[in-house]
């Protein structure tokens, strides 16, 4: 059977939809299928950082969700004594990566505008309405089965359908547990005017309530307050043993609860519902031509809010590994790497919200003065955006693997990205020559070489600081925006170019083919 799809995406959630976005974008044949026939209407997700808002730029998806984000000031966490014992901010610091840490929005008004941009693709389709009920790997190719008994043949599937995923359970894909799992209240409001706090010490000068995610660890009950944008706030509080889920969600309950937080301002309640707060990763995020992302491939608990980050990172991945395969420019063999590369990155975030989790959820007052007196010696991470670690893989030179810098470039505010547009691009202090054998693979990736000051400015310094803290006068960038490769010279770079390639498992041209036989 031959595939009429190049990609099937199932689910169109956030991630599902900015997955076709990105394969729409590289001209493949996407179809997207959702069981529903409408976007949920309710928010789940509520925080991105700066690395999402650099991904949804180079898809072309920010400018219309500029007036839909709310630039946040960090996390704040206040322990049993109601002092602060951790504060995550990075406001009126410079931006080197060219967004501010933390975005607070809407998820049915993200959605619609992910949604609405596949409306510039005509290679892809999106049927909802349509739920997947079996799934079967047919060699390099997946079968699709439809409720109605309608059958679908995809080249590649993605499974991007949430914690149920049916396309993780077709595939007979286990979750790996890792012993984190606490029963909360989310709680979701429209509120005319400024959240209530009571009294706090040690918050620092200038910072702004109304813009932090604020976390009182309070062994009474621990709980969160988080802004939003426009009037929208939320609400998640922890249940406490005993307590039963049904009685905690019923209105008056939930109004009581939220009450000492809106004292003196309207507000109307839109959302309570309990959940479980997991730590949990698939053994296999790729079946042959099956990938899976998202909740579908992992869950974190919300303490440092990289949930969907989480997911968007996967896509960023994999899309363009996807789409030199398709393409026949590399091996099928370079998807072997998405796991290797983010499996690891989200179980260290994935850590580190368990770590959290666990000093939060405390309810024992004496263990949680000595919580209190613990987090506040620590100096381990002054920024949320720290947690993200970097990628190793084959793919990843040494030295290389992690976020690379978005600083602004030019006198309009203008970032690295927009002048370089994206993709490959190997940025150098001075123009050297590389290797030809280099110099092949860049063009295979269509790679773009850039030199500082000549191609582009550098008005606040952080790309030459960059460069210098690594000694490095060449780095190589990849169309996630990590760097695969860096060194000090030419002949050094050369080489890590060369071996990336094989890696890869790139293609040669038939010119170049020809010519090596």
């Amino acid at each position: 059977m031959t595939p009429e799809w190049d990609v099937t995406i199932v689910g169109c959630g956030p991630v599902g939809a900015f997955a076709a976005n990105l394969l729409g974008r590289a001209g493949l044949r996407v179809l997207v299928l959702d069981r529903d026939a409408a976007p949920y209407a309710l928010p789940r997700a509520v925080h991105v950082d700066h690395e999402m808002l650099r991904l949804l730029a180079d898809a072309d998806l920010l400018e219309p969700l500029a007036d839909l984000l709310l630039p946040a000031d960090g996390h704040l966490h206040i322990g049993a004594d109601h002092g602060v014992i951790r504060y995550l901010s990075a406001a009126g610091k410079p931006r080197p990566f060219g967004y501010a840490n933390d975005y607070f929005f809407y998820q049915p008004e993200l959605e619609a505008v992910l949604r609405s941009g596949l409306a510039r693709y005509p290679n892809v389709t999106l049927r909802l309405g349509c739920e997947v009920t079996g799934l079967e790997v047919l060699g390099d190719q997946a079968r699709l089965a439809l409720a109605g008994g309608e059958e679908i043949c995809s080249r590649w599937v993605l499974g991007t359908d949430g914690a149920r995923s049916t396309v993780r359970k077709a595939l007979g894909v286990t979750l790996d547990d890792l012993d984190f799992e606490e029963p909360w209240l989310v709680v979701d409001a429209e509120v005319e005017g400024p959240i209530s706090f009571p009294a706090l010490s040690g918050v620092a000068e200038g910072a702004n309530l109304q813009r932090l995610s604020v976390m009182m660890c309070d062994p009474a009950r621990p709980a969160t307050i988080v802004p939003g944008r426009g009037n929208h706030r939320r609400w998640e509080f922890m249940l406490l043993p005993g307590e039963d889920d049904a009685r905690m969600s019923r209105p008056e309950t939930v109004a009581a609860l939220v009450a000492p937080w809106v004292q003196g301002a309207d507000h109307r309640i839109i959302r309570a519902a309990t959940y479980r707060f997991h730590g949990l990763v698939a053994t296999d995020w790729r079946v042959g031509p099956v990938l899976l992302a998202g909740d579908a491939a992992h869950q974190t608990p919300p303490f440092f809010g990289q949930g969907m980050c989480h997911g968007l990172r996967d896509v960023a991945n994999f899309a363009w590994k996807l789409e030199l395969v398709l393409a026949g420019r590399a091996d099928a063999t370079l998807l072997d790497s998405y796991q290797t590369e983010r499996d690891a990155q989200v179980r260290h975030v994935i850590g580190k919200a368990i770590e959290a989790g666990k000093y939060i959820c405390l309810l024992d007052p004496e263990a949680a003065q000595e919580r209190d007196a613990r987090v506040r010696a620590q100096q381990d991470i002054r920024t949320a955006a720290e947690l993200i670690a970097p990628i190793a893989s084959d793919l990843v030179g040494a030295g290389a693997g992690e976020r690379f810098i978005n600083p602004v470039v030019r006198a309009d505010g203008g970032l690295f990205d927009a002048v370089t547009g994206g993709g490959w691009v190997l940025l150098s202090r001075e123009q050297e020559t590389l290797s030809p054998e280099a110099g092949a693979v860049l063009a295979r990736l269509g790679a773009r070489q850039v030199v500082l000051a000549r191609d582009v400015a550098d008005p606040e310094g952080h790309l030459a600081a960059w460069l210098g803290a690594r000694d490095a006068a060449h780095v190589l960038l990849r169309p996630d925006f990590y760097t695969a490769a860096l060194a000090a010279g030419a002949p050094r770079m050369s080489a890590q170019i060369t071996r990336l390639g094989r890696a890869m498992g790139l293609a040669q041209p038939a010119a170049a083919q020809a010519a090596s036989s």
